[in-house]
């Protein structure tokens, strides 16, 4: 891409964590000093915001965050040079790697996840992101990919089941898996960030990844609030208080997309199809994890209108917020019971939004 798109792509980025940024509501009478940096790691901007601690140590705080991003951004990255592109060369010639702890850590997780997903969510079909250009951290301009090519890496079936461990090593049955974390790595990175912070004493901040965000604590004698982006503009659909210790998610087709005569293509696929999703364009999750929001955000939106439910249930998610292709909101009774609609437009908003029950766990929707 050129200089000036990515110039562009960053500014979107920025616009994005602008729209959606947390903002905290009543302070005390004295408030607390605040401290407040942005970093850009993981193809997106970061924001920490740190209250109740001196300066420096707060900016003390800030920087081991930046550098553990920045290492984790490298270790974790399917293309660039690092941990995990040389776990991918060995896969593909069937051969096993000892990998670091945070590594093995996070591929468990991934493995699990993908697996209460029922395979919606799969780190494993890097190859197929690749092909659809959704690897770089900019997003694609060049023409669809080759259906032949795509039809042959889904027959492949790569998948996170089969991963196999030994310890730190680990290895792939299948040769045809090519990880790539994107679907988590943010969620899961903000969770190791979260416990650091908690760790050294900081018992109030947000991290604010691109508007997905890990809260601990509160700011002042409130909770912290989020705007949730219009998926259709750069306004929002409602707001919601965090409470201490969650984290919310969003994938959405609005911020990285491959556009085609005309037609929009989103960076979430489908891995039964190898095709992009088009019904749901948002999918929003609180949750008490943030790697699990993150993956479960995903696997709802490949979930669609007929699924969601079951897969929430399946990956221990209660509150959701899904709105599709006309703009219609669907909500979880959890999700529902903490939205605020925006002034002004609440009666719109409150026609346009169905309170869906969750199935019982091994129920049908």
């Amino acid at each position: 891409m050129t200089r000036a798109g990515r110039g562009t792509a960053l500014l979107a980025a920025l616009c994005v964590a602008l729209v959606i940024g947390v903002t905290g509501v009543g302070r005390a009478s004295r408030p607390a000093p605040v401290h407040s940096e942005t970093l850009y790691v993981f193809g997106t901007l970061v924001e920490v915001v740190i209250e109740g601690v001196p300066e420096a140590k707060a900016r003390a705080a800030t920087a081991a965050l930046e550098k553990e991003f920045r290492r984790l951004h490298r270790d974790w990255h399917a293309w660039d040079p690092g941990e995990l592109g040389r776990l991918n060369d060995a896969i593909a010639l069937g051969r096993t790697m000892e990998v670091s702890d945070d590594l093995a850590d996070v591929l468990r997780q991934g493995k699990a996840l993908s697996e209460a997903s029922g395979g919606l969510f799969e780190p494993a079909i890097g190859a197929l992101i690749a092909l659809w250009g959704f690897h770089d951290d900019l997003p694609p301009d060049g023409p669809l990919p080759d259906p032949g090519r795509i039809a042959e890496l889904r027959e492949a079936r790569p998948r996170m089941a089969d991963l196999r461990f030994d310890g730190n090593r680990v290895w792939s049955v299948n040769p045809a898996v090519r990880l790539d974390l994107g679907g988590y790595a943010k969620g899961a990175a903000l969770d190791l960030a979260a416990a650091r912070l908690t760790d050294e004493g900081i018992n109030n901040a947000v991290l604010n990844a691109g508007g997905d965000i890990n809260v601990i604590g509160t700011r002042g004698a409130r909770e912290w609030r989020l705007a949730i982006r219009d998926p259709f503009g750069w306004g929002a659909v409602a707001a919601l208080s965090v409470h201490p210790g969650e984290a919310v998610y969003t994938s959405g087709n609005y911020e990285r997309f491959l556009e085609h005569d005309g037609a929009r293509f989103s960076h979430i696929l489908d891995p039964r199809t190898g095709w992009p999703v088009g019904d749901i364009v948002s999918a929003t999750v609180l949750d008490t994890n943030g790697a699990r929001a993150d993956a479960a955000a995903t696997a709802l939106s490949v979930a669609g209108l007929e699924q969601w439910g079951a897969t929430a249930v399946a990956m221990g998610i209660e509150a959701a917020l899904l709105i599709d292709r006309e703009g219609r909101m669907y909500a979880t009774p959890a999700m529902a019971e903490r939205l605020e609609l925006p002034p002004g437009g609440s009666a719109d908003q409150a026609l346009r939004l169905t309170v869906l029950e969750l199935p019982r766990p091994g129920g049908a929707l």
